[in-house]
């Protein structure tokens, strides 16, 4: 797959949620969405279980490897490690508001140094033959984005990075939670649409507040990609038509029910190795969002998943209720 087709939807890099499982239930839905890990810090890559934090099974391809960092030597380990393991790309953050990144010097503070991520990212280039991309804001605090934007975007260019996945807000790392900073801040999607018109050749993926097809789609006619979080995640069966809608697939629509069919196999093999039921079962939350049974499904779910020796059965007995609901509302 060409790298523009790969680019053309993402789904986001989301703290505590893109894990390894939520990923693999993410492909029983999409084959071909590029799917972001959540952010791994240079130290738990370096130093940390390699196989548990950043392993991953080859159904996830395509796949990019989040880092967060600002050391370039360590950045440039962290991208031989992830061409190494599989990955098809390696992403510098360069946008995480959180106050335990700006303590690291990394994350949305970076946009403040781009010589720094200059740095970075010619260090992994020169590491790895993976394609190094940076997912970064418009601006951040007092910054003019109108006026730093392009600056930043091409001091990293002459480093040799061509991709950016732009969330278009600024990042406040003064006075915002980072839950505020996904939201309080204004979005400006026509500034990432004019960077993509005045740097043509970029690939240039917009994120921020992207929550249905059409609305991607809208955005296609003006740069390269769109990226999804929350509402991806939250509700993860508007991602069903992702495939033909996006890339051209002729495979059948699956419906819910199927696609946790599909999925089963995947929680008995993890159960069987001792992972926790709800591990798995947390990412199946939003799966039936806004049709009957929904609620009942949600609780069933989180009253039995956690309990001990839990399997596959407990999810089974929640589709059941769905499916019982469904049945009713028909009637």
């Amino acid at each position: 797959m060409q790298e523009k087709q790969q680019h053309t939807f993402c789904i986001a890099p989301m703290m505590e949620w893109m894990d390894v499982h939520e990923r693999s239930f993410l492909r029983r839905i999409t084959r071909h969405a590029m799917l972001y890990t959540e952010m791994v810090t240079t130290g738990a890559v370096l130093h940390g279980e390699q196989r548990r934090l950043i392993g991953f099974p080859p159904e996830q391809h395509p796949l990019a490897l989040q880092v967060g960092g600002s050391n370039p030597k360590e950045l440039a380990r962290c991208a031989e490690i992830a061409e190494s393991f599989g990955y098809d790309e390696v992403n510098l953050n360069a946008g995480c508001p959180s106050d335990r990144v700006r303590s690291g010097r990394f994350g949305a503070c970076l946009m403040g140094e781009p010589g720094l991520v200059a740095d970075c990212v010619a260090e992994m280039r020169a590491a790895t033959r993976l394609p190094v991309t940076v997912k970064c804001r418009i601006g951040i605090d007092d910054q003019d984005p109108e006026e730093t934007l392009i600056d930043f975007i091409d001091q990293v260019v002459d480093a040799g990075c061509s991709t950016f996945i732009i969330h278009a807000r600024k990042a406040w790392l003064q006075g915002l939670s980072p839950k505020e900073n996904r939201a309080v801040p204004p979005l400006d999607y026509e500034l990432v649409y004019y960077l993509k018109h005045e740097r043509p050749t970029l690939q240039i993926i917009i994120n921020g507040g992207i929550e249905t097809l059409d609305a991607a789609q809208n955005h296609l006619s003006f740069v390269d990609g769109v990226m999804l979080g929350r509402a991806a995640y939250q509700s993860p069966y508007r991602l069903a038509d992702v495939d033909r809608r996006f890339f051209g697939s002729t495979a059948p629509r699956l419906t819910r029910h199927e696609i946790l069919e599909a999925f089963l196999p995947y929680i008995e093999e993890q159960c069987a190795k001792g992972v926790p039921l709800y591990a798995m079962a947390r990412h199946l939350l939003g799966l039936f969002q806004g049709m009957p049974g929904a609620r009942m499904w949600r609780r069933h779910i989180s009253e039995n998943g956690h309990k001990i020796g839990a399997g596959v059965n407990v999810i089974r007995q929640a589709a059941a209720l769905v499916k019982a609901c469904a049945r009713s509302a028909a009637a």
